[in-house]
Parts: C-alpha cells; structure tokens; sequence
C-alpha cells in the first residue's frame, strides 16, 4: 500500500466506520466511538473507544497516533477544534441525499486506495434501491411519516424521503425539518415509522400515538405504525439497505416480507 494511504484512521462517525467495512479497509481503523462499535460489533477488539464529532478530544485522537481522522454532522465548533489539534489529516462529511451518500462512498474509498471496491459498492446500492422502486411502480402510495427524534419532533433526514419514495410511498413533511403533532395529525399519514436517533428499536409507540392525540390518524387505525432500529434509517452508509426493506415491508406488506429491525405497534388504536 502507498505511503501516501492513511494507515491508522480514527473514526468518529458509525457511517464512516460501515463504510470502511465494506471496503475491506477495517483494518485501519484504530480508534472509533462506542456508536461506531454498536452498529459496527466487528471493531471491537484491539481498536480504541474515543468521543465523538460531538464531544471529540486531541489527546485521545494523538494517543491512537491517527493519520487521519473521518467525522460528521453535527458537529461543536470546540470539538472541530480539538480534532484539528491532533495535527491529523481531517475529512468531515455532511451527506443529505442519497447522491451525497454516495459521492462521501467514493471520497473515502479513493483515500484509502479502494476506488474499486467504492465503485462496487455504490454500484450494489444503487441497483438494490432500483429493484425495489421496480417492484413497487404501480402500486397505491400511502402516504408515510418518518421521524428521528421525538422531543422536539423531527421528520427524518432527505435520504430516508428518497428511500420512503423507492419503496412505494410518500413521504410526508419536509425532511429534517422540525414539525409538530398537529401537522403530522392532520397530513393523515396511512404509515407511521419512527427511528429515534440512539434509541434502537426501544421507541414506546402506544405510548407516543396516545401522548400526540393521534390515535385517530389512519396509520394508529389500522395499526401501521413501526419502530424501525435507527441505525438502519440515520447511519448514511450501505447500512439504509435494511431500511429500505423495513420501508418496503411497512408500506408495502403485501408484497415484501417481514424485515429484520422493524417492530409493528401491538395493536390499532
């Protein structure tokens, strides 16, 4: 390998840390966050647990001697500063849309001398969201609710929007954007899923449809609402494969089988 590739990487961002995975390039991971580790159990070992893009530390990215260090919104301008500090090479992403998603693939894999693998990748992506938008041309399009956080109430980032579309449906609000009970109520949302950020697969649905008032909404009515584990919906990497079959599965039941990370509500309201 070239001694211009980064040998000893510090991850603090799970999408990233995926992303090497799949590029066969875990190996020069030698730090990365407990999130990263979580969503990414094949790091756990000989690699360093540090802090995040949030809260990062100098001394801790210094201690794992990193050559580069990959990091992601959100971001502290304090903790922007200590990584700068560490005197390694920084790559921060920011990906909104798919396409974003795509082009942070090929920017890392051309970093670590992978632009095969990247080019595979992203090619594997793309054919795998075109497959299930084929399945689902011509089918109803409820209309489908997606949050990442609860309090205050956050609609779900542009990326989800597009695989939410891709798997049949339409999705409601404006993606990313703070909204309220009130207006997801009255959009009549016939799907309802939520990926709370942190939160796995352990949202309270009943608990949420009721403390909203939107027991009378069509998805409470007919029981289509769904905790989807979020790291399936808000880690912008190969990982949204999973939620796009758990989308697909949600919106669309009758032709696409169960999926692994999605839990329905226990009942209609």
């Amino acid at each position: 390998m070239s001694d211009y590739v980064p040998q000893r990487i510090v991850s603090l961002q799970p999408s990233a840390t995926v992303i090497l995975r799949d590029l066969n390039r875990l190996e020069s991971v030698v730090a990365c966050t407990k999130y990263c580790a979580e969503v990414c159990p094949e790091v756990r070992g000989n690699t360093a647990i540090v802090s995040d893009s949030w809260t990062a530390q100098s001394q801790q990215i210094s201690d794992a001697k990193a050559d580069l260090v990959i990091a992601a919104v959100p971001y502290q301008e304090k903790a922007l500063a200590e990584i700068l500090k560490s005197g390694a090479r920084f790559l921060g992403l920011a990906p909104k849309s798919l396409r974003d998603i795509y082009s942070d693939i090929a920017i890392i894999a051309g970093i670590v001398d992978a632009r095969g693998d990247g080019l595979h990748l992203i090619r594997h992506m793309q054919a795998t969201i075109e497959a299930v938008r084929t399945q689902t041309n011509g089918l109803p399009r409820p209309k489908v609710f997606c949050e990442e956080w609860g309090k205050p109430l956050i609609a779900s980032q542009l990326w989800v929007a597009e695989l939410v579309e891709a798997a049949g449906g339409e999705f409601i609000g404006k993606p990313g954007a703070q909204t309220d009970a009130a207006a997801v109520r009255s959009a009549a949302p016939e799907v309802m899923v939520a990926a709370w950020c942190g939160a796995g697969d352990r949202v309270p649905l009943e608990k949420v449809i009721r403390g909203r008032k939107w027991e009378n909404t069509p998805a409470a009515r007919t029981g289509r609402v769904y905790c989807l584990k979020d790291e399936y919906l808000n880690t912008p990497a190969p990982t949204l494969l999973h939620g796009l079959r758990a989308l697909a599965a949600a919106i669309h039941p009758e032709r696409f089988p169960q999926a692994d990370g999605l839990r329905c509500i226990s009942s209609a309201l």
